[in-house]
């Protein structure tokens, strides 16, 4: 089997996504490199073989020799870049979330609907131990139906990797509630088997708003994220532009009658997911959500407080970024771009994470007025249902 050619658009912090894929003799490669920095293009192109660099995507897209392309582009060209890969007829690895609106989403599965090309999003957290063991935890059986989940999020390195770049600016993300939380959004929605029809939420600036930010065209410190002040209220050379949000709540009821909510803090001294997931029969919970980790059942009852659990699951060994997930989700959309056929992942669900995590934030910017979440077109959720098949 000859090695599938891939082209990366976008060359940035999702690099490890890029890196899983390049393989060469074991099923893909490389071969073409897009990156709009010539001095990241150069920097990064000592870490493949690819024979072909460009700082226009339309140049990569135009060679008959590429048969896929992963777009590791900033959140606001998503939608422009994905519909000219799909048009191209190059099957589509696009980074999450796939838009930084609803209507953004909608395009992109129109225009890989109308192409026939195959498009695949990267919600790799489906890949990772831990919210795979709590599917299968959940799909035995052993809390009972879920009907409430509760996500906190702590993201300790949130001043680095949000408010020191273009994360930082609504025009680029529309939010953190879309840009951070749809990996969780997602999640949530596999986990409760159902997705968000109505949401409200709440949140604000509360730190990062008053400290100390770089000019403008100013680049970013050498080491920026490799030395991370603390406390938070030290981080310095933060973006000239900071209008979201780094602190968030979010409320949400889904298809299914299941209520959820998700949390969300740029400034703790820590950096994991916590998720609670309360079924009819019993509660599941994780501590720390990487290799080695455990998750925790309670089904007897009713009890006072206790530390110990009815049931200890410990998430499974894996190597590489994201807790293996990387590796297996470039593994899956290889697979995927080559033969179709079914994927743990799915463009439906991708749009509804963003269309929950962007309504949320119309909500938290409305005073917390509840919004409800626009329906999928039938048609577009049919042909992705079927496969992407006419």
């Amino acid at each position: 089997m000859e090695d599938l050619r891939i082209g990366v658009i976008g060359l940035g912090l999702r690099v490890s996504i890029a890196l899983a894929a390049h393989r060469p003799g074991r099923g893909s490669v490389v071969a073409a490199l897009c990156d709009s920095d010539p001095d990241v293009l150069k920097r990064q192109a000592g870490r493949f073989e690819a024979d072909f660099r460009t700082e226009n995507h339309r140049e990569l897209l135009d060679r008959p020799d590429i048969d896929a392309v992963i777009v590791n582009t900033p959140d606001d060209t998503h939608e422009r870049i994905a519909v000219d890969c799909l048009q191209a007829g190059k099957a589509v690895y696009l980074e999450k979330p796939m838009a930084i609106t609803v209507e953004g989403c909608d395009n992109v599965l129109r225009a890989a609907r109308e192409s026939g090309t195959r498009l695949y999003v990267g919600h790799n957290m489906r890949h990772m131990g831990v919210v795979r063991l709590m599917r299968d935890v959940i799909r035995k059986g052993v809390i009972g139906e879920p009907k409430t989940v509760w996500v906190r999020h702590f993201v300790s390195y949130g001043g680095d990797y949000y408010f020191k770049d273009w994360h930082a600016d609504r025009t680029r993300t529309t939010g953190l509630l879309l840009q951070k939380a749809a990996h969780d959004l997602d999640v949530i929605h596999w986990l409760a088997g159902g997705y968000t029809t109505r949401v409200n939420a709440l949140g604000d600036l509360l730190l990062y708003g008053d400290l100390p930010r770089r000019a403008p065209d100013t680049p970013r410190p050498e080491g920026w994220l490799q030395e991370y002040e603390w406390p938070p209220t030290a981080r310095e050379n933060l973006h000239h532009v900071i209008d979201v949000e780094d602190v968030s709540v979010m409320n949400m009821r889904l298809d299914n009658g299941v209520v959820a909510a998700y949390q969300q803090c740029h400034f703790t001294p820590d950096y994991w997911r916590n998720y609670t997931v309360v079924g009819t029969e019993g509660r599941l919970e994780n501590f720390g959500d990487g290799p080695g980790h455990t998750v925790k059942v309670w089904n007897t009852g009713p009890t006072g407080y206790r530390d110990d659990c009815d049931i200890a699951y410990k998430v499974p060994a894996a190597e590489g970024s994201h807790g293996g997930a990387d590796a297996q989700i470039i593994a899956e959309f290889c697979r995927f771009a080559r033969d179709g056929g079914a994927t743990d992942t799915s463009p439906v669900a991708a749009r509804m994470s963003v269309a929950a995590g962007y309504m949320a934030t119309m909500s938290l910017r409305d005073g917390g007025t509840p919004y409800d979440v626009p329906p999928l077109d039938p048609e577009l959720a049919a042909y992705f249902d079927n496969g992407q098949i006419c």
